[in-house]
């Protein structure tokens, strides 16, 4: 089965609107410098299911996990790499908006973000 003509352009309109996965599919593309087919590799899909996919709502809310299974399965995708993409961008754009505001309040110092493995060893050697 072949896409519609009309599938990639409703793709591409919905890439403006941020309540679709079209909108979050493609920040995820900007924010790993993805082409559509690596994407599609990485929810192991094809890319005309990725196109189908992309016109779904974002799943959020309280019902996320049930939402993200029910788009998975419909599309036959893992839900845990459509869960994973979601909310890689979901964090990434948190990051975002609490650098805007910080920059509006005129805090211009990078926010600078830490991992600490072995918390334990820290506290010991304190």
């Amino acid at each position: 089965m072949s896409n519609p003509d009309w599938l990639e352009h409703a793709v591409r309109r919905g890439q403006l609107e941020p309540w679709t996965l079209a909108h979050t599919f493609e920040r995820y593309r900007q924010l790993e410098g993805l082409s559509e087919d690596a994407l599609a590799r990485e929810l192991n899909c094809t890319r005309e299911t990725l196109h189908w996919m992309s016109l779904c709502r974002k799943p959020e809310g309280e019902d996320f996990r049930a939402q993200v299974t029910a788009v998975a399965q419909r599309h036959d995708v893992s839900p845990l790499a459509l869960a994973k993409v979601i909310r890689h961008v979901e964090i990434m754009n948190g990051f975002a908006e609490s650098e805007s505001a910080r920059a509006a309040n005129g805090d211009t110092a990078p926010l600078r973000l830490a991992a600490r493995e072995n918390v334990e060893d820290d506290e010991k050697n304190s």
